[in-house]
């Protein structure tokens, strides 16, 4: 990119102090549980480390960036404007955001609204739990369903006073989740069935990422908290070591921003995926699908590793290793570059800074670039046409 085009990018939805911050709040988090864990139960400690990740987040953002603002409009508590003119401001809103035809709605009744879509949300994600095989077993979930014992109550206690509090200083009150409330109401006036398609998809996204990568997190929070740091000693122990690390905080950041998908700290869901072509080629790249596809269609990384072809060069061994780790570095840094605002198929804000600075996909230029030096295809294993075909 050049410094031309750079200079032109859009203002980045995030600082990366910000970024950071929460990324440095996970770990000091890991670190306390490592030495002080309140509780034994895994996806309990995860739901804390989640917890001081989104504090480290969402202060900063919140005091120091104010994100708020860009959503939310302060309430009229000016001493310069007289009440007159704060009266008229405040009829104006109510007349913008009123449905054609209707009578003028107060934000208590709104906010009742927005609770039963909410329910209704949620419904139609067990629903679709209840339905497919996947997740009605407890068995590769069950972190995840421990946690929503703990998640469903709080959501429960918090909603209606987070939503009231929210839709009085919405800029927009008449938001999709009031307009899936109207839905089930079946009052249809000021109801668009595109913003009801791109509601209910963004729920389809948390939906079926959110357990998967709370499941990867748990797993790999209890690897880390019990790692056999007497392993560290040669560069494979090290390389081990930082490349499960690396990992590790990817899945635990991505837990946490698919969870708080909140409209106060300017986390929300923007707009989803609208294609289905778009939604295929995210989702053979997970389970439970990756695992026909990757075998049937794109087995590339049936040969010997890297670690094989260099066992017997212990510099090349080492360089070749600490080139794979920069790539899996520079993944890392992209995911935690989003903050709260990472997710796929959607759109929650323009991320311009770290290394979307410099290319639109740093992410799956880095891990790809990882995975092809992790398998090497290219090397001639067998023969020459399978080594072509797997590259």
């Amino acid at each position: 990119m050049s410094s031309d085009e750079a200079a032109r990018l859009p203002p980045s939805a995030t600082h990366a102090v910000v970024a950071w911050s929460g990324a440095s709040c996970m770990l000091l988090a890991v670190t306390a549980l490592n030495f002080w864990p309140p509780v034994h139960e895994i996806a309990y400690l995860a739901l804390i480390v989640m917890a001081a990740t989104a504090l480290g987040v969402f202060a900063p953002d919140l005091l120091w960036q104010k994100v708020q603002r860009r959503t939310l409009i302060a309430p009229d508590t000016s001493r310069d404007e007289p009440p007159a003119r704060a009266a008229r401001r405040a009829a104006a809103r109510t007349r913008e955001t009123r449905a054609p035809g209707a009578a003028p709605e107060s934000s208590a009744s709104r906010s009742l609204t927005k609770l039963l879509g909410l329910v209704g949300s949620v419904g139609f994600i067990a629903l679709l739990y209840w339905l497919f095989p996947e997740y009605a077993s407890r068995g590769f979930y069950s972190h995840y369903w421990t946690a929503m014992r703990v998640v469903l109550p709080l959501w429960a206690l918090l909603a209606l006073p987070y939503i009231y509090w929210v839709d009085r200083r919405l800029r927009e009150p008449r938001d999709a989740l009031w307009q899936m409330g109207r839905v089930l109401l079946l009052r249809w006036e000021a109801v668009s069935g595109r913003v009801i398609a791109q509601h209910l998809l963004g729920w389809l996204v948390k939906g079926f990422y959110l357990p998967l990568m709370f499941t990867y997190f748990c797993d790999n929070l209890n690897k880390l908290l019990h790692y056999d740091l007497g392993l560290l000693h040669d560069f494979k122990g090290c390389y081990d070591w930082a490349y499960f690390t690396f990992y590790f905080i990817d899945v635990a950041l991505v837990s946490m921003t698919y969870l708080m998908s909140l409209k106060l700290t300017d986390t929300h869901i923007r707009s989803t995926e609208p294609t289905l072509f778009g939604w295929i080629v995210a989702l053979v790249c997970y389970e439970p699908f990756w695992s026909l596809i990757g075998a049937q269609y794109l087995a590339y990384d049936k040969g010997p590793g890297w670690g094989v072809w260099f066992a017997h060069t212990p510099w090349l061994y080492a360089l070749w290793g600490s080139l794979i780790l920069l790539t899996v570095l520079i993944y890392v840094w992209s995911t935690v570059a989003f903050g709260a605002r990472f997710s796929n198929l959607t759109h929650r804000g323009i991320i311009t800074n770290g290394p979307y600075r410099y290319s639109r996909h740093p992410a799956y230029l880095a891990k790809n670039l990882s995975w092809w030096m992790i398998s090497m295809p290219f090397m001639l294993g067998a023969d020459a046409a399978t080594s072509l075909r797997c590259c």
